[in-house]
């Protein structure tokens, strides 16, 4: 278990260059579930807050897991969760995890949720709107057509930032990242 004074673990941060063909879409346990993104770079260095990477295979195993969860596993703790895979049994395995694991920390046990089916992030024909409206109250003029290019968890990440009540900080930086953004007027 780390301490207090052990040193961040070492993040692979994964990022599209602009202009590049997009990959084709992953299959389930890919590299790409256990590495974070450019635009996480302000907190991925010490893994204070839940990057994509895991919030996306929290929301496949149907845990809800709190920030205050997440602050009180220790560093290597968090980096076990972004290493997880995330094929189907390694997905059933991380829940069992995490619902015994969160019941001896201070919030209690996780909420269990609905797993996903059908999400919007999902879908890889079309922008959703919930993207697209965000990208419009941004000013943002967005390819949609790149959408399909993008692999499941640049969608799940697209998806999540997009989400009313949300700051949308991140969203711009995400969307050229992901070479989404098309050139002003």
């Amino acid at each position: 278990m780390a301490t207090a004074t052990d040193p961040a673990p070492e993040i692979a941060v994964r990022s599209l260059q602009t202009g590049r063909q997009h990959p084709a879409i992953p299959p389930l346990g890919s590299s790409h579930a256990s590495s974070c993104f450019a635009f996480e770079a302000d907190f991925t260095a010490d893994l204070r807050c839940i990057p994509m990477a895991v919030r996306r295979k929290l929301d496949l195993a149907g845990v809800k897991l709190k920030l205050q969860h997440w602050s009180e596993l220790g560093a290597e703790e968090r980096a076990e969760l972004l290493a997880w895979p995330d094929d189907p049994g390694a997905i059933e395995a991380l829940r069992e995890h995490l619902l015994a694991r969160s019941a001896a920390l201070g919030p209690g046990r996780a909420k269990e949720l609905p797993r996903p089916l059908d999400e919007p992030w999902q879908q890889g024909e079309r922008l959703p709107e919930l993207v697209a409206a965000s990208c419009r109250q941004l000013g943002l003029a967005v390819g949609g057509a790149g959408w399909a290019g993008l692999d499941e968890l640049q969608r799940f990440a697209l998806v999540k930032l997009s989400h009313p009540g949300h700051e949308h900080r991140n969203l711009p930086r995400a969307l050229a990242e992901f070479g989404l953004l098309e050139p002003g007027p």
